[in-house]
């Protein structure tokens, strides 16, 4: 709140209220229930839950700090009460938001300490224009840290990319809603920055800073509470800034030369594939190898651990069919024939049914009839 005219304004006082009431609330709710209200079938990571309660408290002070360093303390000093409310928040909410982001990826290679070590420089600068009094402090440290931000936003673009290539070669049921978003997740944070930080005492601004407050706050709970812990984070053995396929592709050690065969006897014969959630870990315990062979014998056929057992999900979707369809006496789906092989989701099989055929299932159908 730059200058008097967010505390002149009654309905922008209530709303501001009403953002920092519902973050504390929200902040104690991840904290400390440990059910799930939003969706009762999915146990979130608690790291992500936690880190995500801390952030939320934190935007609730950040609010209280705001408000009583503007109104009620410093009200004389301009200069060092704001300086000092913008130091707060980028040494904060800002190294948290970075740690949210990194969590949502449950990938143990990605420390959190460079983050807090990114913060150090502004609070030297914000000591530095205190002492100087200097105005141009306040900028500094703005534009410091969204050089930060912006740098964050492309090692982040580039995690997601790779974890989305990591999803793709071990899990075979999600729908990696996962990917997008947490590329949804800065998307919302980088206006927020900037509404929050360039409004130079704009009402508008002010009033823009806590919409974007407020839907940052459901966004985060709701995206903590839908997002499935894996077992089977993203190993540290992979090498840094090498795609997992690229990895296990250029792997030295030679593979087992019956791993196809064990594939066909343990996993296509006894149709495990249709096991719901199954990850190519349990796969490879299944088959009696272990998940890098696994992993590699995939790359050096072409494909991934997702791509196979898709495959064979829509062939006995389209076995399942054929059986279906020359018995007309009994009634059937789509959907139906989907769950039977294997599938989560309806959209999940639609889009792996339209890559194996070239077609979407209500066109394949009707040539069908």
């Amino acid at each position: 709140m730059y200058g008097q005219n967010g505390t002149e304004d009654i309905f922008f006082m209530m709303l501001y209220g009403a953002v920092a009431l519902l973050a504390l609330v929200a902040a104690f709710y991840l904290f400390f229930r440990r059910g799930n209200a939003f969706a009762s079938g999915i146990t979130p990571p608690v790291a992500l839950r936690r880190c995500t309660a801390i952030f939320l408290g934190t935007m609730f002070l950040s609010h209280l700090w705001w408000f009583l360093l503007g109104s009620v303390w410093l009200t004389d000093d301009m200069l060092v009460r704001n300086i000092l409310v913008i130091a707060l928040d980028n040494v904060t909410l800002i190294p948290l938001a970075m740690c949210i982001l990194l969590r949502l990826l449950q990938d143990r290679r990605r420390r959190l300490w460079p983050v807090a070590l990114a913060a150090f420089p502004v609070v030297f600068i914000a000591v530095w224009g205190i002492v100087q009094r200097n105005p141009q402090a306040e900028l500094y440290m703005s534009v410091y840290t969204l050089v930060i931000i912006l740098i964050f936003a492309i090692d982040i673009i580039y995690a997601v990319r790779q974890y989305g290539y990591w999803l793709a070669d071990n899990y075979a049921d999600l729908e990696h809603k996962e990917v997008w978003q947490s590329l949804l997740a800065p998307v919302c944070l980088f206006p927020l920055y900037i509404a929050y930080t360039f409004h130079e005492g704009s009402i508008q601004r002010e009033y823009l800073s806590q919409i974007f407050s407020l839907a940052l706050v459901f966004y985060l709970t709701w995206r903590v509470e839908t997002l499935q812990h894996l077992e089977n984070a993203m190993p540290e053995e992979l090498t840094p800034g090498v795609e997992p396929k690229a990895h296990y592709a250029n792997a030295s050690t030679p593979l087992p030369s019956n791993i196809g065969l064990l594939l066909e006897r343990y996993c296509e014969a006894t149709r495990l594939y249709l096991q719901r959630d199954l990850t190519l870990a349990q796969l490879a315990e299944a088959v009696g190898t272990n998940r890098t062979y696994l992993s590699q014998y995939f790359a050096q056929q072409g494909i991934t651990y997702n791509n196979y057992i898709k495959r064979l999900r829509i062939e006995y979707f389209l076995k399942l069919y054929s059986e279906a369809a020359a018995n007309p006496q009994q009634p059937f789906t789509a959907q139906i024939l989907a769950q039977k092989s294997g599938f989560s989701s309806y959209s999940t099989f639609s889009a792996a049914f339209k890559q194996y055929t070239g077609q979407n299932v209500t066109t394949w159908m009707k040539s069908r009839e």
